[in-house]
């Protein structure tokens, strides 16, 4: 099976040089300049009272609540983000049942959305979420689970790598195009397994390959569902600008997340399917050695049981029977046996029954 490439993580080593060194645990704040996005100091005033666009990762969950507040977020949207928080800490493992688009009375986007990632040696889809707050000039962000998708857009931004929009909603597209792209590597381990399980379906191997079937169908089960919610969220982000251009880009590269959702919604389609063609195939097999060795167990019981018949006859114990008192009789009848059980078995064996 083709091995994913680690998912990207986020550089220690190089935000360092970037900035100063904060707890593992702690809030980080990046901030758009002329020369691209960098890391400033959250606890600076000056840096919060900037009208540039800002990106602020927090270390969990209810730390996203406290820097809502801490930026000074209507309290509309905070009581909103507050509700949402404590459903996510609820849901457990099935994030993406809370795979939510909502709008503060204030106008504040809040969304979460599925994220995954896949382990090769379990053929398991893991799942999270990404939990965000959208402003004007300033996006709040929070994720569950190992997927690492704000170290990686984190590392995009910080690396120049070209991304489309400006502003927050370039943060949007580089979270986006992300998951996206994470979820491309989920389909790729994905199809390499089911290819797997196709050589293994139609190999001479005596494992039951139903069992890997039904679990391979769960996991591309697991993985739509963590794909589909990225085309909800669309329409919301389509609405969030009036200006006819930045409508226009914004759509530019919203249209390629939604194809490329929309590939990869087909590529798992396409994948599930095939397992159910592997399943009918399999259990076609099974239905063919079991006839196969229904005929093999009729023939063997055709062939037994002319001797049987012979030899019931004669062990009657009749006073008078024919051939009883023949010198010749019992080579006789032992000779009649076997030329009808050879010539049951050649008629058996031309007809493919044995």
């Amino acid at each position: 099976m083709h091995r994913p490439g680690p998912l990207p993580r986020h550089n220690a080593g190089m935000d360092a040089e970037r900035t100063t060194t904060t707890a593992p645990d702690a809030d980080r704040m990046y901030q758009q300049t002329a020369d691209g996005w960098e890391r400033v100091d959250p606890a600076s005033s000056d840096a919060a009272a900037r009208s540039e666009a800002r990106w602020v990762i927090a270390a969990d969950l209810p730390s996203l609540v406290e820097a809502a507040r801490a930026h000074g977020l209507a309290e509309a949207t905070h009581v909103l983000l507050a509700q949402r928080v404590e459903r996510l800490g609820t849901a457990g493992h099935h994030l993406s049942a809370f795979a939510h688009v909502d709008r503060s009375r204030a106008g504040d986007l809040l969304m979460s959305i599925p994220t995954a990632w896949y382990d090769e040696d379990t053929r398991d889809v893991h799942t999270g979420a990404v939990t965000f707050v959208i402003t004007d000039h300033l996006i709040l962000t929070a994720e569950t689970g190992d997927a690492q998708v704000l170290s990686s857009a984190c590392e995009r931004l910080m690396d120049r790598v070209p991304t489309p929009d400006t502003g927050v909603r370039e943060v949007v597209a580089a979270l986006l195009l992300t998951l996206l792209a994470q979820a491309a590597e989920v389909e790729l381990g994905l199809s390499e397994a089911v290819s797997q399980t196709e050589a293994l379906v139609f190999s001479q191997h005596h494992e039951d390959p139903v069992e890997r079937i039904y679990d391979l169908k769960r996991e591309i089960a697991e993985a739509r569902h963590a794909v589909n919610p990225i085309l909800s969220l669309l329409p919301e982000l389509e609405s969030q600008s009036d200006d006819q251009d930045e409508a226009h880009q914004l759509w530019s590269w919203l249209g390629r997340v939604q194809a490329g959702a929309d590939r990869l919604d087909r590529h798992l389609d396409g994948q599930d399917h095939l397992l159910g063609d592997m399943l009918s195939a399999h259990l076609s097999q099974v239905s063919v050695q079991q006839n196969e060795d229904m005929r093999k167990i009729s023939a063997w019981a055709a062939m037994i049981a002319v001797p049987t018949l012979v030899v019931g006859v004669y062990g009657m114990n009749f006073q008078h029977m024919p051939e009883l008192t023949w010198v010749f009789g019992y080579p006789l009848a032992l000779v009649f046996m076997s030329t009808v059980c050879a010539v049951l078995y050649r008629a058996f064996r031309r007809s493919g029954w044995l």
